[in-house]
Parts: C-alpha cells; structure tokens; sequence
C-alpha cells in the first residue's frame, strides 16, 4: 500500500504558453512507433476517411480555411492515437493521392493545467514543446483562452482538443460535451471577419475506439478474482463473469455507501437498482466536498467537478504564499493537505461520471467487460490508497481512429451574430451537432 503524498501550499498555477520546438516534432514520426510498441498496449492502429484530413491540411496550407481537430477522450492513449494520425496517416495518404504537404503534419493542443501535476515534470517540459496551451478547465482562464483563440485564428498549425474535457473509460460511450469547443469556432468565425480574411472555419470530429486483439477472458478472471480478494468477497469462480461483475460493483457501493452514511452522515434511501444507488451515491460524494468549499450543488456532475478542483486549487496554490510568516505558511500547508483530502471526493465522482449500470448488460462484449472490470479496479485502487493510474494491461489492443464529416461554422455564424439569444443556441446547436457526430463514429 502506497502512502499519500505530502501536500503543502504552493505558489500559484501559471499559465503555459506553447513554446514548439521543430526538432521534437520531427523526431515523431520516427519516435511514436517505438514508444506505442514499447509502453502501451497498442498493437495495431487502424484509421479511417483520412482524405479528409488531407484535404483540410491542403486547404490550410493554401489559407482557405480554419479547422480545429475535436478527438473523442475514452483513454489516456487517446494523444499517441492522434499523433499516429497526423504524423503516419496523413503524410501516407497525402503520397498515395499525390498530395503534395508541407511538413510538418502536427497540431496545437489544448491541455488540462493539472496533467503535469500528477504526470511528473518530464510531461510538463514535454507538452508545450510539442504545441500544448495550456487551459485550467474549472475558471475563467483568460489566458489560456486568449492562447487558444490566438492558435485558431493565426497558428501556423490547426488547432486540436479533447470537447469530453476529461477521460471516461468506456470506447462506446461519448460524455457530454463542454461547450468551450464549438465557443471557440466561432470566435475563430468572428475574429476572422473583423479581420477581413475569408477563410472557412471547421470543427472536425475524430472518433477513437479501443478493442482487444484477442478477447482476454483469462485475464479477466485474474482482474475479479483479484477485485474480490480486495473487497472481501469469496472467491465464486464458478459463477458467470457478469455475476461476479455485479457482485464486485455491490460490494463496492455497499462499502462506500456505508462509508458516507456513517462518516459524512449522508442520507443513502434505498434505491431500486445499481444505476440510482450509483447517482445518489455520487451526490453524496459531491455534496461533501461542496460543503467543505462552500459551493452551491448547481449544474451536471461534470460542471461541479470542474468547480470543485478549482476551489482546491485556489486554497494549495497560493498567489501570497511568498508574504507568509513561518506561523502562516504552517497553516497554509494544513489547509492545502487537507483540501487535497476533500478533493478524494471529487475524484471518485470523475471516476464514474460514464458509468451507466447496463453498459455490459446491453452489449456483453470482452471489450466492454474489460472497460468496466478496470474501472472497478481504478475505483478499488484509489479505496485502498493507491494509484489509479497503475492499473496493468489486460491484453494487446488495436484503435481505430476515424474522421468525421467536417462541420462548418462559417455556415452557422450568421445565427452566432444575429443576437445575444442567437449565439447561445448557435454554441448549444453545434455542440449537439459534435456530439452527434462524435456518437455516429462508434
């Protein structure tokens, strides 16, 4: 069992600009092959409607348009995905076409200020190196806002991010959007018209869907069995994988619905299936580290999540941690480990955010059984005190990664800038219209 990490207050979150570096993005075409056969499970990537990709970057090349690459986010291999797309597919297709492109075939990148928190300073150095601005999801981040809008409309390179915000596990179950994408093109749209350029502006859906070579049942039996010793079940090898599957996910609700009720003294009513024991339970969760930070309960889980990260961490870093006395900085340091407690609750609740309770019952595919035995055992894990995001491989897989039909902002914007009322639904209009798009990739 791993301990927690010693939290103590630090100096505010800065904002990284990109600083790309020609030679790093070089160096990928030759670099990711080795790096996806070497640290992930990733045999095979398999891509599709890659012309249209080729077309855009022609187009762009040639100033005639704006585009923004919106990538489905179910995995945290999801960036070798794209950087496979762009740096192998592309150029491939573009040859076999006789499309002549000018290298290199890369992308600016939105990322989540926090992934270089818990991913290690090697990530942090790395990403605005190969293009990433950097964005803090739960705020106003005028900056990264400013950076981002800038890379759209005057970047020598499109621009490309993740519209879910953050992953969910499951390749056949596309989040709820966040609505900063569809913002995003059509200021794109408006800076483009004031400044008298005629380029046109789209957002392009790319779908990424993760399967296994070969179904890894016996992996699978070790993962319940293992999931089981972990929460105190009897080994049932002899039951049907489903059942087993459920009974770990009861005794993992059983266990953290005691865990509130009696420690948090949540009220947990007797629900009549696993979905609403599982939405009253996350409420439960929220409602206690809302309450620690003062926040009202308002708007989707996803929205309250954001909400609470960036509460915590306006109390771990500290713009006047340098004016502390010892005395103050003590304190600081006491708030800031045990706001980073309070945020567990947080945590917990992303963990689930896709989960529906039918996932495996509606389509009972190795696939989808081995999304949910790993998300179980990310949530048995980050119980138990350990590191979620060490979880093993269950097996090779391969991903496909297909571009969508490109959707046009330009032809949206008239209604974007007809009034008030009409950009709001224009923003809300495109946005449905990427999650669909995004959904029909599956």
């Amino acid at each position: 069992m791993t301990s927690r990490p010693l939290i103590q207050a630090q100096p505010p979150l800065q904002f990284v600009p990109p600083a790309l570096n020609p030679w790093l993005v070089a160096l990928l075409p030759m670099a990711l092959p080795l790096w996806l056969r070497w640290q992930t499970p990733l045999a095979a990537i398999r891509t599709e409607q890659v012309e249209r990709l080729v077309d855009l970057y022609r187009d762009f090349q040639a100033g005639k348009v704006r585009f923004l690459l919106a990538f489905r986010h179910p995995s945290t291999y999801d960036p070798f995905a794209m950087g496979y797309l762009l740096s192998q597919a592309v150029p491939r297709v573009a040859r076999e076409r006789g499309v002549a492109l000018k290298e290199p075939i890369h992308a600016f990148f939105l990322y989540d200020r926090g992934i270089p928190l818990w991913a290690g300073r090697a990530v942090g150095w790395l990403l605005p190196r190969l293009g990433g601005t950097s964005i803090q999801r739960g705020k106003l981040d005028r900056l990264g806002l400013r950076s981002a809008r800038e890379l759209f409309v005057n970047g020598p390179l499109p621009l490309m991010a993740a519209p879910e915000g953050g992953t969910n596990g499951h390749s056949e179950i596309v989040s709820p959007l966040e609505p900063g994408i569809a913002q995003l093109g059509f200021w794109c749209a408006e800076d483009l018209a004031a400044a008298g350029r005629s380029e046109a502006v789209f957002i392009v859906p790319v779908g990424i869907q993760y399967s296994y070579l070969q179904p890894p049942w016996q992996a699978l039996d070790r993962l319940l069995a293992e999931l089981e010793r972990d929460t105190g079940l009897a080994s049932m090898s002899g039951l049907d994988r489903y059942e087993r599957l459920l009974r770990v996910g009861d005794r993992i609700l059983g266990q953290v619905e005691n865990f509130y009720s009696r420690f948090y003294q949540r009220k947990l009513e007797v629900q009549p299936d696993f979905a609403a024991r599982l939405t009253a339970l996350l409420e439960a969760a929220l409602q206690v580290a809302e309450q620690f930070f003062d926040l009202p309960g308002k708007g989707s889980l996803i929205d309250r999540c954001r909400r609470i990260e960036q509460a915590g961490w306006e109390r771990i870093f500290r713009d006047e941690l340098g004016n502390l006395s010892p005395t103050e900085r003590g304190l600081a340091n006491l708030i800031a480990e045990e706001t980073d407690l309070r945020m567990w609750h947080m945590r917990l609740v992303e963990s689930f955010v896709a989960v529906t309770g039918s996932y495996v019952r509606s389509k009972p595919t190795a696939d989808r059984f081995a999304e949910t035995a790993l998300i179980a055992q990310r949530t048995v894990r980050r119980l138990k005190g350990e590191d979620p995001l060490q979880v093993p491989s269950l097996g090779q897989q391969q991903v496909r990664v297909s571009v969508g039909e490109p959707l046009s902002v330009s032809e949206r914007f008239a209604a974007y800038k007809s009034n008030r009322q009409g950009a709001k639904q224009a923003v809300a209009t495109l946005t449905s219209d990427l999650q669909a798009a995004l959904e029909g990739l599956i």
